[in-house]
């Protein structure tokens, strides 16, 4: 039977589980570690990971390293969080990762890790078709993820994670005074004021993760329809006996773990005000975190029951979502979505990329006009801060990257390494904005005027050549009314020529083009 193993860095401790796999739903642990090791206590203080801190992590990933040889591994994932994500030597920690310990970590943003603590949620809880609200509480940062039945609706993740606010506000092993308690309330009201997927959310049901969630659950129990859950009343009233006393009383009154003592508390007080705007009596505690979205993943995939096509058709969504908030024409970009993936699917032989990338195409299509909404004449730059910018869940760090780099260059100057987004990428990357860029300006170009007037491109491939031919809409345009569009896509193929290192044609086009320097 296989073997999985997830690694979660995360603010406050690292962690490792190792699973055997009979099938989905069939899973059996075979290893479990966890190293205390708190890199945020620095970063969100200094800015960056403590030269002992970064130490200590890589002997824990070594560890976790030689755990997994032992058991026979078959695929696995490494991830860090907030605090990592967040430091300015972040790259040391990746880069010693790799070469000293073996692991490749992947730093994730705030969305990534919402979507895969979801993964484990959907696996633990029956959602059904109730409304529910998501919380997981880290040592960094707090995701929020709004559900309409199994369906996200909207996520955010706010720096309101235990260890920063424990070392933001409360001193260390000492009980919580009133002053620095008004000061941490009025802190979590501003930012969750902030939170639109909390303003007037109403869930059917609040579903909290994270180990200080599981540990509430443990001192203040509540028998909910989903199994575990927390009592809020009476977590109001641990919150307060907590606050009260030293992290060192905590241990020895709760059983605390004493990396737990402290962090605790803005555990609790973070819980007690979204359960009060939400309204909520209980809340559910399935006891899943990110290593087990991580897990579920892996396993999903490897046993082909992952539903591909629905991820990707979630994402598309966001990003649909995303334009609209930017007003963009959908309708154009839609369309230039869908000639920019008939010119992949076309050209396939040429370019020898798979479904990934044109998946990140169909997106970058998708969003390439939303720069617009900041201003037209350099749009393509808009585009691509909006999207660096953006929360796109489903979409990793690096993929972004991609997609808002191809965006960036369906216009104006060709991807150059002296523009800091492109020079960023790793050469692979670029190989791959290159392509999927010179494929977009050309799309692009074929619904100029935003009216629809190309129905389709057909291509032709021959030695040296590759030939376009514009199928007019009969509903937008007759035959003899494209030669704008014409004009333009034998323009923009300047990156197309370079890439593919050949001729591209457009027919009728030449008649009416001039020389492309002129032009």
């Amino acid at each position: 039977m296989p073997r999985f193993a997830a690694i979660d860095v995360g603010s406050n401790a690292m962690r490792l589980r190792v699973v055997e796999a009979n099938g989905p739903r069939d899973i059996r642990e075979v290893a479990s570690e966890r190293a205390p090791i708190r890199l945020g206590r620095d970063v969100f203080l200094t800015g960056r990971l403590a030269p002992a801190a970064l130490l200590e992590a890589v002997d824990a990933l070594k560890h976790f390293r030689e755990v997994m040889r032992a058991a026979g591994v078959d695929a696995y994932r490494a991830v860090a969080t907030s605090a990592v994500r967040e430091s300015q030597n972040a790259e040391v920690l990746v880069e010693r990762a790799t070469r000293e310990a073996g692991v490749k970590l992947d730093v994730i943003e705030g969305v990534e890790e919402a979507r895969l603590v979801l993964v484990a949620v959907l696996h633990a809880v029956e959602v059904g078709a109730r409304r529910a609200l998501l919380i997981d509480i880290g040592g960094g940062s707090v995701e929020f993820t709004a559900l309409s039945g199994d369906t996200p609706r909207a996520s955010v993740s706010l720096p309101l994670g235990t260890v920063r606010l424990q070392e933001a506000f409360l001193a260390g092993d000492q009980a919580v005074t009133p002053e620095r308690r008004e000061l941490l309330e009025e802190y979590l009201t501003r930012l969750l004021d902030e939170a639109q997927v909390l303003h007037g959310f109403k869930p059917d049901v609040v579903i909290a993760t994270g180990g200080n969630v599981d540990a509430i659950a443990a001192l203040a129990p509540a028998a909910t329809d989903d199994g575990v859950g927390i009592d809020v009343a009476a977590m109001r009233v641990l919150r307060d006996q907590l606050a009260a006393v030293s992290a060192s009383e905590r241990r020895e009154r709760w059983g605390l773990r004493g990396d737990r003592a402290d962090v605790i508390v803005p555990a609790s007080f973070v819980l007690a005000s979204v359960a009060a705007r939400v309204g909520c009596e209980a809340i559910v505690a399935p006891g899943v975190g990110l290593k087990d979205g991580i897990l579920a993943e892996l396993i999903d995939r490897s046993f082909r029951v992952w539903d591909e096509r629905g991820e990707q058709a979630e994402v598309e969504a966001e990003a649909i979502e995303l334009g609209k908030k930017y007003r963009f024409d959908e309708a154009h970009a839609r369309h230039v979505a869908e000639l920019s993936v008939s010119l992949f699917d076309q050209l396939a032989d040429l370019h020898r990329m798979g479904a990934e990338e044109r998946t990140l195409l169909r997106l970058a299509a998708l969003l390439h006009d939303i720069g617009d909404f900041v201003g037209f004449e350099s749009h393509h730059k808009h585009s691509y801060y909006l999207i660096q910018h953006a929360d796109l869940m489903g979409l990793s760090p690096s993929h972004k990257e991609v997609v808002a780099n191809v965006a960036r260059y369906h216009r104006k100057s060709m991807p150059d390494l002296s523009h800091p987004g492109y020079r960023k990428l790793d050469r692979r990357e670029r190989t791959t904005v290159r392509k999927l860029a010179a494929l977009l300006r050309v799309a692009d170009a074929f619904d100029r005027e935003h009216q629809g007037k190309v129905l389709e491109v057909a291509v032709r491939l021959t030695p040296g050549r590759i030939a376009l031919r514009a199928v007019a809409n009969p509903k937008t345009a007759g035959e003899n009314a494209l030669s704008l569009e014409r004009w333009t896509a034998l323009r923009k193929a300047d990156l197309m020529e370079d890439v593919f290192e050949c001729d591209v044609k457009v027919d009728g086009a030449e008649a009416v083009a001039p020389p492309r320097a002129l032009a």
